[in-house]
């Protein structure tokens, strides 16, 4: 073990895990993924509407703060009423209306454009708050979730500082929230791989198909881990070689590993031969990876 050990080195990457729908394996697969791996490794949960990839890791929490996002505040002694923040803001956070200005925080992307045109000098951002952050680790596993506050509609802001947690010298895997809507996105975008998780059900290929869609257009490459691969029909295997999606993980419909998630264990250590499988879709993960980058030309 340990000689094999010495050959598994860890390349700095990000990849992000993701679904169409919930209740795929999501955070099952991202979780075990990043115990196998070890050492140099770094966990962000960036479903900050339902985090629970703390309930797998159960990381020691050493640290917790409080995320705001910018939103504007005006001082009407100062305002002329020109009307141009209302102009810029495309998110109708702010409007001129009479001999005021209303603002809408719950509505502000935070993009301090109003802040910018005010010819007058009479804006100024003020935070608002969106939930906590909270880090730690967990042997040689650094840790990372976002909880929104309740009643927050936007969860875009609150992933974006989850993600900003990222180590440079770090294997990151970003759990990401269900689904293809913006948190996916924010979840997703710039990353280097995204491992889609699926099931061979009429559903979860009805959902893949709306996944795929959005990772081909952010242009990142993929791959496709089947969970409860023994059940079911064969539609998503047809789905995957008609899009040259490869195939790098299949789970059984186990009933040990039924056991273990309903116990909040991770499989690689209640099952210690599914830690050579999920290292091996670590390797496949990297070739990918490191074949799009030698495949990519370089921008002068």
């Amino acid at each position: 073990e340990k000689a094999r050990q010495r050959h598994f080195r860890v390349n700095k990457m990000i990849i992000t895990v993701a679904s169409g729908k919930g209740g795929t394996g999501k955070t099952t697969v991202a979780t075990n993924l990043a115990v196998a791996v070890e050492s140099d490794v770094q966990m962000l949960d960036c479903d900050v509407e339902e985090p629970n990839a703390h309930l797998f890791l159960k990381p020691e929490i050493s640290d917790t703060t409080t995320a705001t996002t910018p939103v504007p505040e005006i001082d009407l002694e100062k305002c002329t009423l020109c009307g141009e923040c209302e102009k810029i803001c495309q998110f109708k956070a702010i409007v001129v209306l009479g001999d005021t200005v209303l603002t809408f925080p719950e509505m502000c992307h935070g993009c301090g454009g109003c802040t910018a045109v005010c010819p007058a000098a009479a804006i100024k951002e003020i935070g608002r708050e969106l939930g906590v952050i909270e880090t730690g680790h967990r042997k040689g596993v650094a840790f990372g979730h976002g909880r929104l506050r309740i009643g927050e509609a936007m969860a875009p802001p609150l992933i974006k500082k989850v993600r900003a947690l990222a180590l440079p010298d770090r294997f990151t895997i970003i759990d990401a929230p269900p689904g293809t809507s913006c948190p996916v996105i924010a979840s997703m975008k710039g990353t280097d791989f995204v491992l889609l998780v699926t099931e061979p059900t009429p559903f979860g290929l009805y959902d893949l198909k709306l996944a795929v869609g959005a990772v081909k257009l952010l242009g990142i490459p993929h791959g496709l881990v089947i969970n409860r691969a023994d059940m079911g029909d064969r539609q998503v295997y047809a789905y995957a070689e008609e899009e040259n999606i490869p195939i790098l993980m299949e789970i059984p419909f186990d009933r040990r590993v039924a056991e273990a998630y309903s116990d909040g264990d991770l499989i690689v250590e209640t099952q210690p031969e599914w830690k050579d499988a999920f290292r091996h879709l670590y390797v496949s993960i990297k070739k990918m990876v490191e074949e799009q980058k030698e495949a990519t030309p370089c921008k002068s």
